[in-house]
């Protein structure tokens, strides 16, 4: 079968039809280049080059595969760039998971981060809650995870993003939605709360029971909820209260007032991103750096996304 080096040079020679000249453009002497196309011509049964007398003309099959041979030259010119720029991380894919909490501020610029760090790159997303988040990490279906601590897998790898307060959604008809704030976690002691469910979110569930179990409050869970805009529905329906991560509060239902929350620790919620350790997608090598760009190792635990990007997810 013939080669690429075969091909440029047929390509080179049906262009100038003087082997001499095609030779000098290819850099090289005419007897190798004639070598080639004799070769190129055996291995394909035809004849390319009419070498009548002096001059140098393409058969009719020369002139069918020339349209070829330009065409295989340009996908194997394709083919090298497109591997060059995957390489680098400026092609390809990177599959990125996110919980719908997430979504609502913090993923919204860590696709910015991503959109200036990788232009050529195919962003896939998929909101999964953070347990299914870890198995397709593991399972190398997904590239990057935003999910909830603890992620104790030892085949990923992981690094805090974002922390940002909890805050009370209460009916607006509730005498605690016109007290002053930030409320005291005792005020919520026998209340009706919107609870977090215990499997589907984990990581909020027992958030809450450590914040409970501290102030010794006991509140009357109402309702178990996956999704914080489902909560803020039964909120606004008058079902109970619900403590939210404060990105949520753009969430705007009618009847819902919104307070701070008087906590041991002011910023609860953690997010942290995930990959698997034996990732060696370019793509995310990239976007890891650009995140942090000062040491990807080492991250403060209050730190935000992108160091030298977009600002504050708060």
């Amino acid at each position: 079968m013939f080669t690429l080096t075969q091909l440029s040079g047929f390509v080179a020679v049906a262009e100038e039809l003087h082997f001499g000249r095609a030779a000098e453009r290819l850099q090289m002497t005419q007897p190798p280049l004639s070598r080639q196309i004799h070769l190129l011509e055996r291995d394909l049964d035809v004849r390319l080059f009419d070498r009548s007398g002096r001059s140098v003309r393409l058969t009719p099959a020369g002139r069918a595969f020339l349209v070829e041979a330009r065409r295989l030259l340009r996908q194997a010119e394709h083919a090298a760039l497109s591997a060059r720029q995957v390489a680098d991380g400026r092609a390809g894919r990177l599959r990125i998971g996110f919980t719908a909490i997430s979504a609502h501020d913090t993923l919204g610029v860590l696709l910015a981060t991503a959109r200036t760090a990788l232009p050529g790159v195919d962003v896939t997303l998929r909101e999964m809650v953070t347990r299914d988040q870890l198995h397709a990490l593991t399972d190398d279906g997904l590239d990057l995870g935003l999910v909830r601590p603890p992620v104790g897998d030892p085949e990923l790898d992981t690094r805090p993003l974002t922390r940002e307060p909890l805050v009370a959604a209460i009916p607006e008809a509730h005498p605690l939605a016109t007290r002053p704030d930030p409320l005291p976690v005792a005020a919520f002691d026998g209340e009706p709360l919107i609870m977090y469910e215990p499997v589907g979110s984990r990581y909020f569930h027992e958030l809450l029971i450590g914040i409970f179990r501290q102030a010794r409050v006991t509140p009357v869970y109402a309702q178990y909820m996956t999704q914080a805009h489902s909560m803020l529905a039964l909120v606004s329906h008058g079902w109970g209260v619900a403590f939210i991560p404060t990105s949520v509060t753009r969430l705007r239902y009618s009847g819902v007032a919104f307070r701070a929350l008087d906590l041991p620790d002011p910023e609860p919620v953690e997010l942290n991103v995930a990959w698997r350790k034996a990732n060696d997608n370019p793509a995310l090598a990239t976007l890891l750096t650009r995140l942090w760009p000062a040491d990807p190792g080492r991250v403060s635990t209050h730190s935000k996304i992108g160091m030298d990007g977009p600002g504050p997810a708060t």
